[in-house]
């Protein structure tokens, strides 16, 4: 008898593992806009050839510009090495949404550049301080998080691109 309860909770929550290992989080099918003011869905700009860093920021917060132009340094090779992409996503609002653009051009950033101006991802991805840094895999995926930006984050932030793109290369 004590054998087969064992066997039967050990079934149950080997099933119940699986089932957790299937659902996934992904971006939610919400809809920002591009420098040029178009509307997209957060859920199709991820990069279906790597990973993808997702780096919520604004044009008023030091640490997000740092953590930012750190990254800048490093985006060329991180690149070549892993397919990543890095996408910035603005939170400013309507009274800042034009300081955007000319910030990110005047930094040099390569990156694509996207608004939120109603906080409406934001609030889908549970935001709330930035900068706040999400890390997806090739299928859209969300595999890691991180919020705040201290120097040497952006090292962890590597460490955890490389895995996650040797994970798409198996």
């Amino acid at each position: 008898m004590f054998f087969r309860t064992l066997a039967i909770l050990s079934f149950v929550l080997f099933s119940s593992l699986l089932l957790a290992q299937e659902k996934t989080w992904k971006v939610p099918n919400v809809e920002i806009k591009d420098l040029k003011n178009t509307s997209v869905s957060a859920s199709e700009i991820y990069n279906t050839e790597g990973p993808t860093i997702l780096s919520f920021w604004a044009t008023w917060c030091k640490p997000c510009i740092l953590e930012l132009n750190t990254i800048k340094d490093y985006y060329v090779d991180w690149q070549d090495e892993t397919n990543v992409k890095l996408i910035a996503i603005s939170i400013d609002d309507t009274r800042n949404i034009a300081k955007v653009g000319p910030l990110a051009r005047g930094k040099g950033w390569e990156y694509d550049i996207y608004i939120d101006a109603n906080s409406d991802l934001r609030r889908a991805l549970n935001v709330n301080n930035v900068p706040h840094t999400f890390l997806l895999d090739k299928n859209g995926n969300i595999v890691w998080q991180h919020n705040g930006y201290a120097p040497g984050d952006e090292d962890e932030l590597y460490q955890k691109v490389v895995e996650v793109s040797e994970m798409s290369s198996n």
